[in-house]
């Protein structure tokens, strides 16, 4: 197995025992993340990111599968099944992950998933009926980041 397949199968491997300290440790110093909710954050907030997710995780398991990886990239598939905490709803979000490599840590993480889809899941009628729109996109990623500010600041990270 390749250093960067290993790599990846810490962060996913740590990610299911919800230990967000070792999923930061598997980045670089200058990582960038981007996914549908969070978009763009830089090292500092993607490392706060997992450990906010991992530490209010309820009812959570993961699983992940083709890990493939190169010297500079790598990819998996991961499922999330969860209850989200706001509704009491339980989600299961299908992601593809893509990642750069940079000194034996991750330096870019790329998720993708279909927020549409998560949305009817996690936030019900309101989900189905508004989930595709962008007023809705933009209400869900305000909550989010106003989540991790507040996640941040009790915790200063």
């Amino acid at each position: 197995m390749t250093a960067h397949k290993q790599l990846i199968e810490d962060f996913y491997n740590a990610f299911n025992r919800l230990d967000g300290k070792t999923m930061g440790e598997c980045y670089h110093d200058e990582v960038v993340f981007y996914d549908p909710v969070f978009e763009n954050l830089d090292a500092r907030h993607a490392k706060a990111m997992w450990k906010m997710l991992t530490s209010t995780a309820k009812d959570f398991s993961l699983t992940f599968s083709d890990v493939e990886a190169s010297e500079e990239y790598g990819s998996c598939k991961w499922i999330a099944t969860y209850t989200f905490s706001k509704t009491g709803r339980k989600v299961v979000n299908h992601v593809k992950a893509h990642f750069k490599f940079h000194e034996g840590k991750i330096v870019e993480h790329m998720d993708d998933f279909n927020l549409y889809k998560w949305s009817r899941q996690a936030l019900g009628t309101p989900g189905l009926l508004l989930g595709w729109s962008s007023s809705m996109h933009k209400k869900i990623r305000k909550n989010a980041k106003d989540g991790l500010a507040l996640y941040m600041k009790r915790h200063r990270l």
